[in-house]
């Protein structure tokens, strides 16, 4: 072994093989085969040139428009002050005290996301944590989202047969324990334009009878969303699943061009009244290999040119649904921790509002001990917001994510509050204390009053 040699003969191979080991790059054949070629790896892609990302693209800028999107859109001048950097340089960088958070968002336009893969690739945890949290990233529909100190969540109140009676139970149910500031968003169960129309409708109701300081969303497809924005529906964000390589977006049925198109659509809708950040986007890894779609490029690497996808619109939120896809990408709890820490730090250094669904399926290799970990790591790394499921199990989707219950005990545990407008509205509406915590039933009342009828 002492003589062993590894080639690495292009640096799609060399990051491929410096990831760390994950069920979907081993599926597509592309992890290393030993724990000692994986080293090697990581250590002569620490020696590499960020520069060499700029002349290497690990899919060809010709046939894939989000590689001309990267290239294209790269701003040399921000780049030019670490251009001479090498990647285990750069991880040094950005865990020293001058990788502040000013520094770090005048610095993004100038990174690309195989860049960031590739120092990601190179960190343990408490890396991913500590420079993941250094980031500040702030964006605003109806109320302020990623401030420092806060963390905001999706009211998540999915029903099997898109009910009504049963959406609104939910959301009434998150409100009262102090969730949906980042969005209350709607997974619907029907693709039908009539069943929509009458959710967002719900949606727009409910929030504007409560005056509640938050924004709506129906996680329906991008041309449906465009279909009902031109029916005069009360849309607030525009929802799309989005990937890292033109072909896995058209599988989704995307395009850039789609997207821009949707984008200035809700802009002229004017319906924020904070802000004008209109795109909700979410993403995970394994994506492009399920669309047989990623080119013999590892999935981290391509997770991270989703987010080069989400930037280019400027959104409100972007989710990584880390533990949706599945064991065939990520296996075990393991895995599932280490992708949801890669993506929320790649996501901010790129200068994304990353929040993070920390969630796993019911035949992963996890368990909910697992995505408390991960809750509280991400928490802790700064992450603009997490899920707000009823009981943590998606009845709908089938999925066991976060509760109400879990955000209120990591606010708790780390002094995080809600988005202020939302945290002034629950303390106006009487269902939380100065301090934030919810408070008993009988004050609660009063948006059930307002609610009732709905």
């Amino acid at each position: 072994m002492a003589n062993q040699r590894w080639p690495f003969p292009d640096l799609k191979t060399l990051m491929a093989k410096a990831s760390p080991l994950r069920s979907g790059d081993a599926l597509a054949g592309l992890s290393a085969g030993s724990l000692e070629e994986s080293v090697a790896a990581r250590m002569a892609l620490a020696d590499v040139p960020l520069k060499r990302f700029l002349a290497e693209p690990l899919v060809d800028y010709d046939t894939d428009e989000v590689t001309r999107l990267i290239c294209d859109t790269h701003d040399a001048g921000v780049f030019a002050p670490i251009a001479a950097l090498t990647v285990g340089d750069f991880r040094d960088f950005l865990l020293s005290d001058a990788a502040d958070a000013p520094t770090l968002a005048a610095l993004a336009p100038g990174l690309t996301p195989e860049m960031v893969a590739a120092v990601c690739k190179i960190m343990r945890n408490q890396d991913l944590i500590l420079a993941g949290s250094k980031p500040k990233v702030t964006t605003r529909f109806r109320n302020t989202l990623g401030l420092p100190g806060r963390l905001s969540t999706r009211l998540q109140p999915n029903h099997p047969t898109d009910d009504p009676a049963g959406v609104a139970a939910a959301i009434i149910d998150g409100l009262l324990l102090g969730s949906g500031d980042a969005v209350i968003g709607i997974n619907p169960a029907s693709d039908s334009p009539v069943v929509i129309g009458e959710l967002l409708r719900l949606l727009d109701e409910i929030i504007h009878e409560g005056a509640i300081p938050t924004q709506a969303c129906v996680l329906t497809h991008v041309t449906a969303t465009l279909d009902l924005i031109e029916r005069g529906a009360p849309v607030d964000l525009v929802f799309q699943s989005i990937a890292g390589t033109e072909a896995a977006n058209a599988s989704f049925g995307v395009s850039l061009s789609l997207l821009a198109e949707a984008r200035e659509a809700a802009l002229g809708l004017k319906r924020g009244a904070l802000g004008d950040n209109v795109m909700y986007f979410e993403t995970g890894q394994g994506s492009c290999l399920s669309a047989g779609a990623h080119h013999g490029v590892d999935q981290q690497t391509l997770e991270a040119r989703a987010y080069a996808v989400a930037r280019a619109f400027d959104p409100l939120l972007v989710n990584t649904v880390v533990g949706f896809i599945g064991p065939e990408y990520l296996y075990d709890g393991k895995q599932i921790i280490r992708a949801g820490l890669e993506d929320h730090f790649c996501g901010k250094l790129l200068g994304l509002p990353m929040g993070c669904d920390v969630c796993y399926t019911n035949h992963a290799e996890a368990d909910q001990d697992d995505m408390d970990v991960l809750l509280t790591l991400l928490a802790a790394a700064g992450v603009t917001f997490v899920m707000g499921v009823p009981g943590a199990d998606d009845v709908m989707l089938n999925y066991q994510s976060t509760s109400f219950h879990d955000a209120l005990y990591v606010r708790r545990l780390l002094g995080l509050k809600p988005a202020p407008e939302f945290e002034a509205w629950l303390v106006g509406a009487g269902l939380a204390d100065e301090a934030g915590r919810p408070l008993p039933p009988p004050s609660r009342l009063k948006l059930l009053e307002r609610l009732d009828g709905l």
